[in-house]
């Protein structure tokens, strides 16, 4: 007979619609003027995202997913026995949940995500198709630091997976501090599985990040929905339009709304102007070499263990430890 599952016990660290607030003046305040992708993942935001992971031209999910497929036992096999796996940012839990059931004896699992909807469904359904498994859901801006839940068993060791190439969306250097907390977390004996978009060509990006159905437009665009509904600002959204382009110099896509025409945008007592084609950067997306990316997660700490790629090397999942 199957067990029950434990009831899910959230910690809830949920940034407020204060921090919200504040990062989105300070964006709008700034040259180029910016906001935060952090925001992207509302309840609507959460599912356009699910819908650009399955578009034809979004290569991401589908070529990640495909590297796990054939390669989860040896990745398993490669973090070991008796793990705490905490998960950051692993969404809709598809990709975790196949490594969670190829790990021996998994003490728990701790996903933290900042969208607390998304974050409980996955959790739940999580819960009912492992119910052996502790589950500890935290909903955080997983980029601030915070005190983790402690399992009920004493793990052998940490091990961190962080999926989706969601890496790319930190400078190098914000990286490089994000994985020094990554290794000081995993230590002394634990490891990183972490999911890395390598660099290809423009066109292929250029069309992954402006899908023709729209879908990534209507992701974009959402953040000022959200700043229009939570923060009381008034963005007209037919006066925005998105775009993304290729950096090839940064090595980044850079996802832009721009104003199409002269605007002016109130937002938390402040008032924003904007000439015709003005943008507002919401997101880099940095795309990495296998060597590049190797020698940053080395200079937070880490050593590399394994790498698997697929047939085109246009993305790699790589295992870090961390040294004795």
């Amino acid at each position: 007979m199957t067990p029950a599952p434990a009831e899910l016990q959230l910690l809830d660290l949920e940034p407020a619609a204060s921090d919200f607030l504040a990062e989105a003046i300070a964006g709008l305040s700034s040259d180029p003027r910016t906001l935060p992708s952090k925001f992207f993942y509302d309840e609507r935001g959460s599912e356009l995202f699910q819908e650009i992971c399955a578009l034809p031209e979004y290569y991401v999910t589908r070529t990640e997913t495909e590297i796990l497929q054939q390669n989860i036992a040896a990745m398993a096999q490669s973090i070991g026995t008796g793990a705490e796996l905490v998960g950051f940012g692993t969404g809709a839990g598809i990709k975790t949940r196949m490594l969670l059931e190829c790990l021996e004896e998994p003490v728990a699992y701790v996903p933290v995500d900042i969208s607390k909807q998304r974050l409980v469904q996955s959790a739940e359904e999580l819960a009912i198709a492992m119910p052996h498994l502790e589950i500890l859901p935290v909903c955080a801006d997983y980029m601030q630091s915070m005190r983790l839940p402690t399992p009920a068993r004493q793990p052998a060791h940490v091990a961190v997976y962080f999926p989706g190439s969601t890496i790319g969306n930190l400078e190098p250097a914000t990286a490089r501090g994000f994985l020094q907390r990554v290794c000081r977390l995993c230590a002394p004996s634990g490891g990183l599985l972490i999911g890395v978009d390598l660099q290809k060509p423009r066109e292929i990006l250029e069309a992954a990040y402006n899908d023709s159905a729209g879908v990534t437009a209507a992701f974009n665009l959402n953040l000022l929905v959200r700043a229009n509904r939570e923060l009381g600002a008034d963005f007209a959204l037919e006066q925005w339009q998105h775009r993304a382009i290729y950096n090839e110099i940064e090595s980044r896509i850079e996802m832009h709304l721009i104003s199409e025409r002269a605007q002016t945008i109130h937002l938390g007592g402040h008032a924003f102007e904007f000439a015709a084609g003005e943008k507002i950067i919401t997101e880099f997306s940095y795309k990495h070499t296998v060597a590049g990316f190797t020698a940053l997660a080395e200079s937070a700490g880490f050593q590399l263990s394994r790498t698997w790629t697929d047939p085109q090397q246009w993305f790699a999942v790589f295992h870090f430890t961390v040294p004795e």
